[in-house]
């Protein structure tokens, strides 16, 4: 008895130029990319970037690491792409 691996389920396709991943394909991907927004949002309006320029910072970028993570693994594998 073999079984077969079922295909990963990919929430942001590859660029077609370039590296790494473009707009969400799937319903999932969409609801990541609109939490990030949000999320980027509320730090905008939470912390002001002149009195808590590292709070600031710290939580954009954080952010941000958390959406590259999700990217990483449920998107397609990174690499240059010049196109097809």
């Amino acid at each position: 008895m073999t079984f077969m691996k079922e295909p990963k389920a990919i929430w942001f396709p590859a660029k077609k130029y370039g590296w790494g991943w473009g707009l969400p394909c799937t319903w999932q991907g969409w609801l990541v990319f609109i939490v990030y927004l949000l999320g980027n949002l509320i730090v905008l309006f939470a912390f002001d970037p002149g009195q808590q320029p590292i709070l600031f910072g710290f939580s954009l970028f954080l952010l941000t690491m958390v959406l590259l993570v999700i990217c990483w693994l449920k998107g397609e594998k990174p690499k240059w792409r010049w196109g097809k």
